[in-house]
């Protein structure tokens, strides 16, 4: 049987409908739900990123939904990046990519203290019993106040010794990074704004065991149901996994293909949805899910915007859409003025539809400066 064809009209179409770009979401687990996940290597692009998506976008929202009702929960997983999921799905999650990296973090932490303050095996079960136990007693605790209780995590590691860029690291951040990708700790509200980083650290609890196979084949059928059609490769890379992993996880969802312009995609089962979404801008932040979510991107990202929109690492920067493709890059000045430039020609609706969308942006953030942890080209350019 031939494949049937899924157009890049028809992608783009879809992006829109399904990631709740052309109709918001009411409610934050629903925007994540819909991304599978929302990246959180930089603070802000949580917030951000559901408040595009959100019918009622605001601040407090996403921080009850993180620190209140705990509906959604910061996980170290696939590709070895800080996601925020639903707490439904962080068992299969976890299962499916988290083990596999917390696992590789306590071999390299063992390493490093082996190396840099001659911990073992021992000594570091030992620290992490009593972070744990002073934890406990506190409730809630920084780096720094654990650092009080728990003497042993101030000792330092010398990286680059007689270097020009010599430095010390105390080893408490990558002992209490490890103790929370198994689960043992979680990150609580920040100290300072929603852009903080320095989250409060609170006692955690390792998800549910699940099949590992079984957890791979459901982030699959997931991804599939947000990101189809998608090929072999934007799964390997979304997911970091082998391509055996990907392929056995395509076949247990019974995975369909189909011809797309760029090779062979994947879709669910009879999911062959050609969506008709009202006309949509959105600026989305740097490091955002749509932006991030599959490897090859010519059908959504011409490939002569990409220098200006990534940095040299692959992390995208603060982007512009217009109808499912991206057409230029924004930045927040000092003043808190959003502006953005356009890198195709969009036509004057478009463009003014992108200038409202700005002008809301900046009265939303009230006061407080947005600035990309991993700034792109344009980014730095625009905000001079």
């Amino acid at each position: 049987m031939t494949p049937a064809v899924i157009s890049d009209d028809q992608r783009r179409a879809r992006l829109g409908a399904r990631h709740l770009l052309a109709a918001p979401a009411p409610t934050v687990r629903e925007v994540a739900d819909a991304l599978v996940g929302l990246h959180a290597s930089d603070p802000a692009s949580v917030f951000l990123s559901a408040r595009a998506r959100l019918t009622e976008p605001s601040v407090q929202a996403v921080e009850d939904a993180l620190y209140r009702d705990r509906t959604l929960v910061r996980l170290l997983c696939m590709r070895r990046t800080m996601f925020v999921v639903t707490a439904e799905s962080a068992p299969v999650v976890d299962a499916a990519a988290a083990r596999q990296i917390a696992a590789k973090e306590r071999v390299g932490l063992l390493k490093y203290l082996a190396d840099g303050v001659g911990w073992d095996a021992a000594r570091l079960a030992e620290v992490e019993r009593a972070v744990l136990a002073a934890l406990a007693a506190r409730g809630t605790a920084t780096a720094v106040e654990l650092g009080q209780d728990v003497p042993a995590l101030l000792e330092q590691v010398v990286l680059s010794p007689g270097k020009p860029y010599e430095v010390r690291q105390n080893v408490s951040s990558r002992v209490l990074r490890v103790l929370a990708a198994d689960g043992l700790l979680r990150r609580g509200r920040p100290r300072g704004t929603w852009i903080s980083s320095q989250f409060r650290w609170e006692p955690g609890t390792p998800w549910p065991a699940m099949d590992v196979s079984r957890a791979q084949a459901e982030l699959v059928r997931r991804w599939l149901a947000r990101y189809g059609p998608g090929t072999e490769a934007d799964l390997k890379w979304w997911t970091g996994w082998t391509l055996g992993a990907v392929r056995k996880a395509l076949a247990e969802v019974g995975a369909e293909q189909v011809a797309l312009a760029g090779g062979t995609g994947y879709v669910l089962p009879g999911d062959l949805d050609a969506p008709e979404p009202a006309p949509w801008v959105a600026l989305l932040p740097a490091l955002d899910p749509t932006a991030m979510g599959w490897q090859a991107r010519d059908w959504y990202l011409a490939p002569d915007l990409r220098p200006a929109l990534f940095d040299y690492s692959g992390n995208v920067g603060p982007t512009v859409w217009v109808d499912g493709a991206v057409v230029g890059g924004w930045a927040q000045r000092k003043d808190g003025e959003v502006v953005w430039r356009p890198l195709l020609d969009v036509g004057r609706e478009a463009t003014d539809a992108i200038d409202r969308e700005a002008a809301r942006l900046a009265e939303w953030t009230d006061g407080i400066r947005v600035l990309s942890r991993f700034p792109a080209p344009l980014e730095k350019e625009l905000i001079r």
